[in-house]
């Protein structure tokens, strides 16, 4: 990200090509290239057979674009998380990719009636868990992933656990995810519960942060922690938008450069070995919205 972003994300006009990579379905240019779908705030208590459910819409469309793995950003089942609502909801559509996603939980996972995760950690196991927490971090190609959970920033363990995740970090391209974002225009708005974790990414030089909560679409220009523009910031994108009722953008905030609620959809982000971008896919498959391109700090 060192000075400005360079254009907008491979700019074709062709659904294909914005959604699967370069015009004739290849990946997307740049060594080392993969995809990954994200989306948080997802299954809402709906099936297919209710034409107002979004989730199986959601999950429809990030299994057709075939990522190398899948993020979610919390909230992934409604209201409390359950594990016989997971199993009757969330197992239905986006379940159908369990063992390729990347899972971190948001606050109505802590609101099972079990116990806080009961059911998300009854659900998911150790692809919640791979290390034993909560919280875990893997790699792909040149880029450190870090799934963080958000309920429990207030705790020393995790912080202590990412700092030393950070320091044996050997890769040049680092991206954070977790539920409740630093920044945000819609409804929830800011929450400071994540901005000394925001202190910690900044300090090593991440990239991007991907959040949800908010059920809404947004994108941040590059940023400090102070909620400043800094050319050598920290990308957000709030993608709330899985299949939960949508909210509506209340305050926008500094740095904001795109918006949209109201519209289901998933991220599409693609990613090299120095850089990344990512388009905005509605449930219908329509590109709403494709962000600049950026290199890595």
């Amino acid at each position: 990200m060192y000075g400005t972003a360079r254009g907008t994300a491979y700019g074709y006009s062709l659904f294909e090509a914005e959604v699967y990579g370069t015009a004739d379905g290849g990946p997307p240019p740049g060594g080392g290239a993969f995809t990954v779908v994200a989306a948080g705030d997802i299954a809402a208590q709906c099936t297919p057979s209710d034409s107002g459910c979004a989730h199986p819409k959601t999950a429809a469309l990030a299994r057709k674009i075939d990522p190398k793995f899948y993020l979610t950003m919390g909230d992934n089942q409604y209201d409390d998380a359950r594990i016989a609502d997971f199993r009757a909801y969330y197992d239905k559509s986006w379940g159908a990719f369990k063992d390729k996603t990347h899972p971190v939980p948001g606050n109505h996972e802590t609101y099972d009636p079990a116990g806080s995760l009961a059911g998300y950690k009854a659900y998911f196991g150790n692809i919640a868990y791979p290390q034993g927490k909560s919280y875990y971090s893997f790699d792909e190609g040149n880029w450190h992933f870090i799934a963080l959970d958000s309920n429990a920033f207030d705790q020393a363990a995790q912080i202590d656990w990412l700092k030393a995740d950070l320091a044996a970090n050997g890769k040049q391209c680092i991206a954070a995810y977790w539920h409740h974002p630093l920044y945000s225009s819609g409804g929830h708005g800011n929450d400071p519960v994540s901005k000394p974790v925001w202190k910690i990414l900044y300090a090593a030089k991440a990239d991007l942060v991907l959040n949800g909560h908010d059920h809404h679409y947004e994108r941040f220009a590059p940023q400090n922690p102070d909620g400043k523009a800094a050319a050598d910031g920290i990308v957000e994108i709030v993608g709330g938008m899985g299949g939960a009722e949508p909210y509506p953008i209340e305050q926008v905030q500094p740095n904001s450069q795109k918006r949209i609620s109201g519209q289901y959809g998933v991220l599409k982000l693609d990613f090299t070995d120095s850089g990344y971008g990512w388009s905005y896919v509605a449930a219908d498959g329509s590109v709403k919205d494709t962000s600049p391109k950026y290199s890595c700090h």
